[in-house]
This record gives structure tokens, C-alpha cells and sequence, in this order.
């Protein structure tokens, strides 16, 4: 049972809420809550200060904390290794990604080789994704981050140039090229912070001192393509990513478009699992580092 109760704790801690931890564990709030507190009554202790809507770590909380965080990645391992202690067919392998993009055809190739081998897929933006694969949620992250960490194997499987996407009543629509200096006068439309595509479009534009009229911030990539689709502004984004739509427009960006290169990550300690091993061996032309 503790290992139930720490992992309230931890999620908790982590996430900052009870709610979001509950969906983190797939479980109800209350279930979190009770757990926590099962967890503080049978040892006498307090683990979060409760200021209103906000938790903060008592000190035992904190203490706990690193011992906790072990705890998660001991049983994930111990998860992971049993798994994968099956035949390489019956397995299983966890893949976060910031889209279906550009690891979909290479999902299904790799399960046309192993077709009884079961894939879960988490989507996030890059910094989410990483971050998932250092807490153990997913075994490989696909990400645009070229993060240089000892700890990670890192290989290249995609680059894709930034391109604007506008509504075809925009005024930029009707151009076959555009500098990035022509959004001055327009509102663009940014990824939340973490998304790789936003730090690209923001590296360029700080480069050529481009401050567009407005800009408007939003959580994901469908929501910005919504509101595209409603002409509340223009963004940039990699072509792969672009849906298809009689509404929109694509507009080249010269000279020296921003290219987004993606990448597939993994724990150096976990790439010789089975699995993890194979999806990697299966990546075409990839250079591993």
C-alpha cells in the first residue's frame, strides 16, 4: 500500500495540486487526497502546508521529496524491466511526442515488424516530453529540443522549415514569399512556453528586431489552428504540421527560414531494453549520439 500512498505524495508535490496529480495517476481527486492523508496519519507527520487553494512542502514534505522521486523511478525500472523480460513480440514501449508527425510512419513500420508489441503515445510540447522521459513516464521522447545531456541517446529523424499560416482572407495570403519582418503590422499567434517552435519563432524575429502589432499566446497546436481558421491572426509553423484546410494559406519565409529539427531521446541506462533497442535500430538513416 505505501507505494500507492507515496505516489499521491509525489504526484502531488510534483504537479502542484491534488487535481493534477489525480490525473496524472488516473485516479479520482478524492482518491489522492485520502491517500495523502492515510500517508500523514499513520506516520504523525504533515506533508503540505495548506495556504487557501495553494500547497506548499512542510519540511518533512521536502525531505521526502528526493526519496520519493527514487522510490517512482525504482518501480517504474522494475516495471519496465518485467515488461520487456517477456518475448520482444509482447511487449510494450511508452512514446511521448510533440505530434504524430513525424513519428507515425515509423510507428507503423516498426509495428508491422512487431505486431503483437503494444505502443502507448503521450503528447506534450518538447519541454513536457523531456520531462516525461526523465520522470520515467515514457521509455523514448520525440522532441525539437537539442538538449546535450549525458545521460540521453539522441538521434535525428526529422527537419522541417517554419512556414507562415495565415487564413486565405489575410492579407499576407495572397504573397508567394514573405521576410519576417513583413508581421510587424499583423498579430501573431505563439505556442505556450516550452514549445520549441515558439523559441524558434522567437530567436528569429529578436535576430531581426521583428516585434509583430500583437501577439496572442495559446496552449496548443490546435488551438492555435482554430483560431488561424477564424483569421484572428497568422502564425508560423513547420510545414508537416500544417493541416489540411480549404482556409488556409502557406506563405514561404525568406531569406533563411527558422528549420525545426526533431529528434527522438532516450535513457542511455534503458536503450539496451528490448523494445527501446528495436524502435531504435528501426529508425532510417538516424545518427545516434
Amino acid at each position: 500500500m505505501l507505494p500507492f500512498l507515496l505516489a499521491a505524495f509525489y504526484e502531488t508535490a510534483r504537479q502542484g495540486s491534488m487535481t493534477a496529480a489525480a490525473k496524472q495517476l488516473q485516479v479520482s481527486q478524492p482518491t489522492v487526497t485520502s491517500r495523502i492523508q492515510q500517508l500523514e496519519s499513520s506516520y504523525g507527520v504533515e506533508l503540505f502546508h495548506r495556504r487557501g487553494g495553494r500547497l506548499e512542502l512542510t519540511r518533512t514534505g521536502t525531505e521526502l521529496m528526493p526519496l520519493a522521486r527514487q522510490m517512482m523511478q525504482i518501480q517504474h525500472d522494475i516495471d519496465f524491466k518485467l515488461r520487456n523480460g517477456k518475448q520482444l513480440l509482447s511487449g510494450s514501449l511508452h512514446i511521448g511526442t510533440t505530434g504524430p508527425n513525424y513519428i507515425a510512419s515509423i510507428i507503423c513500420e516498426f509495428r508491422e515488424q512487431y505486431p503483437d508489441a503494444s505502443i502507448g503515445i503521450e503528447v506534450g510540447n518538447s519541454r513536457s516530453m523531456l520531462e516525461a522521459l526523465f520522470d520515467s513516464r515514457v521509455d523514448l521522447a520525440v522532441a525539437s529540443e537539442p538538449l546535450n545531456d549525458p545521460r540521453l541517446l539522441r538521434c535525428e529523424i526529422a527537419t522541417d522549415p517554419l512556414v507562415l499560416v495565415t487564413h486565405r482572407a489575410h492579407p499576407l495570403a495572397g504573397r508567394g514569399r514573405i521576410a519576417l519582418h513583413d508581421l510587424v503590422s499583423h498579430t501573431l499567434l505563439l505556442r505556450e512556453q516550452g514549445s520549441w517552435t515558439r523559441s524558434l519563432m522567437e530567436e528569429a524575429m529578436n535576430a531581426r528586431a521583428v516585434r509583430p502589432r500583437s501577439v496572442l499566446e495559446m496552449g496548443s497546436r490546435e488551438m492555435i489552428c482554430r483560431a488561424v481558421q477564424h483569421n484572428l491572426g497568422c502564425t508560423l509553423m513547420p510545414v508537416r504540421d500544417v493541416p489540411q484546410d480549404e482556409n488556409l494559406r502557406t506563405v514561404a519565409i525568406e531569406p533563411d527560414p527558422p528549420v525545426l529539427r526533431v529528434y527522438l531521446y532516450c535513457m542511455r541506462e534503458r536503450a539496451s531494453m528490448p523494445l527501446a533497442e528495436a524502435f531504435i535500430a528501426s529508425l532510417p538513416n538516424a545518427a545516434i549520439h
